[in-house]
């Protein structure tokens, strides 16, 4: 059964609040969101298996520690999942990134597919899929399932922030998926929007409205 996990790092939550605040610009939220997804993905790998090896340094042969030849993947759902995968890179530099294309339909809030392109070992892979908001789920959820269609077994959930109807909609439709996250909000409102959340995430990263 997967778990529903907020990281609750001094550091997280401090750029979470100049993350959520109106007055930050374009420049500093992105860079705001690439600092937390680097702090996100350093508590997400902490249970990578390692093997032991044997090492030379300068001063005598030792015994160390490696990761145990696990394989990455990175897969943003766009556009705004994009904003996370370099702060997550700057961790992890050899895993391998997809990316998943879904947008919103503003009438339904339903989830519309418009890209998918994949490492070819996906079911090889660990993979943590990213966007910044789990709002309704519908995005997340449909992303997961897609994801499992091509062949991934081994997944988890990684974002800033989350309202508990997306977190309820995916637990109801994966309750294998392990869910990361930031801040688990408030709600959401008539508009789809986590409240008090930050705003458009695509939007505030990209400079558009």
């Amino acid at each position: 059964m997967g778990q529903v996990n907020v990281l609750d790092h001094p550091l997280i939550q401090h750029k979470l609040t100049h993350i959520r605040d109106y007055r930050t610009g374009t420049k500093a939220f992105r860079e705001l969101v690439d600092e937390v997804a680097t702090l996100m993905a350093f508590e997400i790998t902490r249970h990578l298996p390692l093997e032991e090896i044997e090492i030379e340094t300068p001063v005598c042969k030792a015994k160390a520690y490696q990761l145990a030849g696990k394989k990455l993947g990175i897969i943003p759902i766009l556009r705004a999942g994009l904003g996370m995968v370099d702060g997550m890179l700057n961790l992890i530099p050899a895993a391998k990134v997809g990316h998943v294309g879904l947008y919103r339909d503003p009438e339904t809030l339903k989830p519309v597919e418009y890209y998918c392109k994949l490492p070819s070992d996906i079911q090889e892979r660990e993979l943590i899929v990213v966007d910044p908001m789990l709002a309704t789920g519908g995005s997340a959820s449909a992303a997961l399932t897609l994801l499992k269609e091509k062949g991934a077994v081994n997944m988890k959930l990684m974002c800033l922030i989350a309202a508990p109807e997306g977190v309820e909609q995916v637990k109801k439709d994966h309750p294998d998926i392990d869910i990361y996250l930031g801040a688990l909000d408030e709600k959401l409102n008539e508009h789809g929007y986590i409240v008090p959340g930050l705003g458009d995430a695509g939007d505030r990263l990209f400079g558009t409205k």
